[in-house]
């Protein structure tokens, strides 16, 4: 019997969300082509390993027993190429890293650019996924390393099996229609009675900024809610409304719109994720350190 890591991955997958659809969207294929691997799994060896219950997926004793063994083969894997990787004198490994859009614009291009003069042998493939997703999928493999974000008001929730690099500390501004503020800088509370542009209270930046504005004793009045930055920025250059952008998002800043510093600080950290069992990888620590210069050349590097 020959066992596929690639199936071996997705009956992982499976065990730990439930359903066909939810394992396909982690590991970004289509549902049909997991469920088809899947059955290729079964005949492979020769047993039942799951049922369907509605929509959900029930492994059976051997579908569990054989997922136990396959978190083990899959972490032996990871282990050797960690190995394998530090054992050679040239870094030469490619890393899927989960980023968001003022990352993507503002931090990465410098920080390729220069590892990949440095180091030409490490590629960094990028995935856009909401900033409270990306830790999630850095945990069950999807991600290599992610970019993730702290806010003063509202610091993430953090798990075992992750560590992190702090790379950046960025400041919040107010964006708003040219020529509202001539005077300069302005307080949270200021902007109370300006209508809001901003992104659901689900999200990690939507429910930072509200309880930022809570503490300086208003609720915002949210005219639109839009998950993007550059979005909410676009419809602050049209006149709709205010919102907050962050030093990075600032490359992303449309005709329009004036940036103007907030009197009462609001921060965020930003850093890169990894699995602990990734803590010698050295190659993933050569990226850390590229974005950590770049952060630090564009002025939000960690003091």
């Amino acid at each position: 019997m020959e066992l596929s890591l690639h199936r071996l991955r997705m009956l992982r997958e499976l065990h730990r969300r439930g359903t066909v659809t939810a394992a396909a969207v982690a590991l970004h294929y289509t549902a049909s082509a997991v469920s088809q691997q899947l059955a290729q799994l079964e005949r492979d060896v020769g047993a039942k390993l799951f049922e369907r219950l509605g929509r959900r997926v029930q492994l059976t004793e051997l579908g569990v027993l054989l997922t136990e063994h396959a978190e083990e083969i899959l972490g032996s894997v990871e282990r050797a190429t960690m190995a394998l990787e530090e054992a050679q004198e040239t870094v030469s490994v490619r890393l899927t890293a989960g980023v968001w859009a003022s990352v993507a614009s503002g931090l990465l291009p410098s920080a390729l650019n220069a590892l990949a003069a440095e180091h030409p042998g490490i590629e960094v493939k990028t995935i856009e996924l909401a900033p409270e997703d990306t830790a999630d999928a850095v945990r069950d493999g999807t991600l290599d390393l992610s970019f993730v974000i702290d806010y003063t008001d509202a610091p993430m929730p953090w798990g075992r099996g992750l560590e992190r690099s702090v790379i950046a500390v960025e400041r919040l501004h107010a964006a708003v229609p040219a020529g509202t503020f001539p005077g300069g800088g302005v307080s949270l509370l200021e902007l109370a009675e300006h209508p809001w542009i901003l992104s659901s209270a689900k999200s990690h930046f939507g429910r930072a900024v509200r309880v930022a504005c809570q503490r300086n004793g208003f609720e915002p009045k949210i005219n639109h809610e839009v998950g993007e930055q550059v979005t909410a920025m676009a419809m602050v250059g049209a006149g709709l409304g205010i919102t907050l952008v962050s030093d990075l998002g600032l490359t992303l800043r449309p005709p329009g719109v004036d940036i103007v510093a907030l009197t009462t600080p609001v921060m965020r950290t930003v850093s890169i994720a990894y699995r602990t069992t990734a803590l010698r990888r050295h190659a993933l620590h050569l990226v850390i350190e590229a974005v950590r210069t770049a952060a630090a050349e564009l002025g939000v590097g960690v003091p």
